[in-house]
């Protein structure tokens, strides 16, 4: 397996648009056995087991725009990355301008603490997110990924309230279907019975849960909304949601309209409106951010994921100048947080280049073909047996199935058509890099009605 990858079989673009790579280069000296072996043995992956996992990991040996080179018995094979590996590869892998933004970074800086220091990508960067995102959102705090931005928001929230005299209001209200991460505060404001963090409901902070958002707009269930928001206004911090699409928690979308009732309730209660944009920020919901399709700010907003074009961890929390202000004059006199990584040169650097190419073309015609793509391409699904709901939004593709998708069957299916997807629960779904073609597109969504077709047709 140390030979020259000299062809690439499967469904790709062929050996033409992949560089020369050997397999030893590709893997460090390992063979995909051995990656196998060692990760069985040491490694954990994403809510999985240890030496109970039904499905082995793919061994992945290189990535290239919107593709990716996974060895598959033992022969590479190159397949479309439609999840954007976990939504963050927007500009597809190995794209030119973050290649040279993070190299160049590189060769002058990589890292520096940022207590007490600044440099420019932080600044660059800065002032790049204060500009594109909603108004008002002028101050921004820098951290290692998107659950870890959610505490920050969390911390915000609360201390933005002690800084107001006001200590008791230290509960969250979010609406059911929620995700917002792994760490302790972001689990407590996930789905507490259907979510993947429902093992620790007991031990977690209760919050405040509404019932779930519905997908089209009805005025009911934001009076409902308020009214359940009035029972606790003198006990909540803040109000923190996904802006319509919720991702991790069941890829469910809504009615922007909710976010314009949610702007105006928290402002009549004095509650914080907090926006975990995370999965939807850069242009993934055919809107810059989900927020702009209401035209509403939140007080706080969380953003990462594609930030840095898939390079690097790096997320992002904006707050208004209340809310900065505030923090900075109460008691602590500063705002309690500071990751060992705060703002990373080498992060920052390929995240102005990611959001500098995103704007320097036009995103919005990109998103809206992406669209029509998807839409076009899954609309066979309708039709399936197993088959609950299709939907999309911006460049998401969703299959809703009525019983659970088995990893076993759906990987296969998929790899043998050439892409690479990542089922959850009974969802089909994809986020591709907006540089897929109408054919890569296609490609994407044949493989998706495949696998919906198979969830079918089984016991």
């Amino acid at each position: 397996m140390a030979e020259v990858l000299a062809t690439v079989t499967g469904m790709g673009r062929g050996v033409a648009a992949l560089p020369s790579i050997s397999m030893a280069a590709a893997t460090g000296g390992l063979t995909p056995e051995q990656i196998i072996a060692v990760d069985g043995a040491h490694l954990w992956h994403p809510y999985s087991s240890i030496g109970r996992e039904a499905v082995s990991p793919v061994v992945a040996v290189a990535a290239h725009g919107a593709w990716l080179t996974l060895i598959r018995d033992g022969q590479p094979i190159e397949v479309l990355d439609a999840m954007s590996s976990w939504w963050t590869a927007i500009h597809g892998h190995g794209h030119p301008a973050l290649d040279q933004a993070l190299t160049t970074q590189l060769r002058v800086m990589n890292h520096v603490m940022f207590g007490g220091l600044t440099h420019e990508p932080a600044a660059r960067l800065a002032k790049l997110l204060v500009d594109i995102t909603p108004a008002g959102l002028d101050t921004v705090f820098f951290s290692d990924s998107g659950s870890v931005s959610v505490e920050v928001a969390a911390k915000m929230a609360l201390q933005y309230w002690r800084g107001r005299g006001l200590p008791g209001k230290r509960r969250l209200m979010t609406w059911r279907g929620g995700y917002h991460g792994d760490t302790f505060l972001a689990m407590s404001i996930c789905d507490p019975h259907g979510g993947m963090h429902s093992l620790w409901t007991d031990v977690l902070a209760a919050q405040v849960f509404a019932p779930q958002v519905p997908r089209d707009y009805d005025p009911a269930y934001s009076a409902a909304f308020e009214a359940q928001l009035a029972q606790h206004a003198g006990e909540l911090a803040a109000v923190v949601v996904e802006p319509v699409v919720q991702g991790a928690g069941g890829m469910r979308f809504h009615d922007p309209r909710y976010l314009h009732d949610l702007r105006d309730i928290c402002r009549r209660y004095e509650v914080l409106l907090i926006f975990d944009e995370i999965a939807t920020g850069f242009g993934r919901t055919g809107a810059l951010f989900a927020a702009d399709h209401a035209g509403v700010s939140p007080d706080i907003m969380c953003v990462g994921k594609a930030l840095t074009g898939g390079y690097l961890s790096l997320a992002a929390t904006l707050c208004t100048a209340d809310v900065a202000h505030t923090i900075s004059a109460g008691a602590a006199g500063a705002l309690m947080h500071g990751p060992t990584f705060m703002a990373n040169p080498l992060a920052c650097a390929v995240s102005v280049a990611s959001v500098e190419l995103l704007l320097g073309q036009d995103w919005r015609t990109r998103i809206t073909e992406l669209a029509a793509g998807l839409t076009a391409g899954l609309d066979t699904a309708r039709a399936l047996p197993a088959v609950t709901d299709v939907r999309v939004c911006g460049a998401i593709g969703v299959i809703e199935c009525d019983r659970p998708v088995d990893l076993a069957v759906a990987t296969p299916a998929a790899l043998d058509r050439g892409v690479w997807l990542r089922p959850f629960r009974n969802l089909v779904y994809a986020m591709p890099p907006y540089i897929c073609t109408p054919a890569e597109i296609t490609q994407i969504t044949s493989a998706m009605v495949e696998v919906a077709r198979l969830v079918g047709s089984l016991p």
